[in-house]
């Protein structure tokens, strides 16, 4: 099993490996290790971008010294299952569609196409 987070930076398909916090009452920007859970107010940048990235002007940038690590895979159930419905949830190839749609020709979603009267 392998971690589903990667790099928040758009079109980067890195895994991420550190995460960035702002902290704005201090016009601080905080890169540390990887935080056990994604946050919906911090980044997860993978090692590139951590290691790139400037703060704004009058800012401080503080800086995790040491080694960024990838997150080692779990064998958590809870984790698992979690996977298993992204998969899910991923849409499908276009290939897939179209098998999927010429299996079910002459239905949408939950409807169904009636033919009219006499045809």
């Amino acid at each position: 099993m392998r971690s589903q987070r990667r790099c928040s930076r758009n079109g980067c398909p890195n895994p991420a490996v550190a995460t960035l916090t702002y902290v704005y009452a201090e016009s601080t920007a905080v890169v540390g290790p990887l935080a056990a859970f994604a946050e919906p107010h911090s980044y997860d940048l993978c090692e590139q971008h951590a290691r790139r990235l400037t703060a704004p002007r009058g800012w401080e940038l503080v800086r995790h010294e040491g080694e960024f690590v990838a997150p080692t895979p779990t064998t958590d159930d809870l984790v698992a299952l979690a996977d298993a419905v992204r998969e899910a949830a991923r849409p499908l190839s276009t290939n897939t569609a179209r098998e999927s749609t010429a299996q079910h020709v002459g239905r949408r979603g939950h409807l169904r196409v009636i033919p009219p009267p006499g045809a």
